[in-house]
């Protein structure tokens, strides 16, 4: 039985996101578990290419990421629903800062989507395959259709 459900969604794939959500929000409904809603925006840092961008960047690409992760929230589970969820904008490698999020959210499940695989994914994208991997914590993937 779940208390905390973490899960992890990219808001620039829109069409995985609806399955992602609706079976956690299930999940989350079946234990009476807090729902926590996670996007990662990449954080560019002290690289070569953060010399491309503007100094303010980042923290207006954690606004948008913001903005559009509620707005996606909202527009599959409904306002009400959206309500009672924790909305969470990472900034940095996609699945460390699941993990990390994870761990400080202390969740007892991780529910995160299958990107179409590649052949050398071996059925799961490389970010849902480090973090079935690594977490502490039950992972539950969400294939696509």
């Amino acid at each position: 039985m779940s208390k905390s459900i973490l899960c992890a969604i990219d808001i620039s794939e829109p069409g995985v996101n609806e399955k992602v959500l609706k079976t956690a929000a299930k999940l989350a409904e079946i234990d009476g578990a807090r729902l926590d809603v996670i996007t990662v925006v990449p954080n560019f840092g002290m690289s070569i290419v953060s010399s491309y961008f503007k100094d303010d960047f980042q923290e207006k690409a954690n606004t948008e990421a913001k903005r559009m992760l509620k707005e996606t929230v909202t527009n599959i589970l409904g306002a009400e629903a959206d309500s009672e969820i924790r909305h969470i904008i990472a900034s940095g490698s996609i699945y460390e800062e699941i993990l990390r999020v994870s761990h400080q959210t202390e969740s007892d499940l991780i529910v995160i989507g299958a990107q179409a695989p590649d052949i050398k994914d071996y059925l799961l994208g490389p970010n849902a395959a480090r973090v079935v991997r690594h977490s502490k914590a039950s992972v539950f993937v969400v294939r696509p259709d």
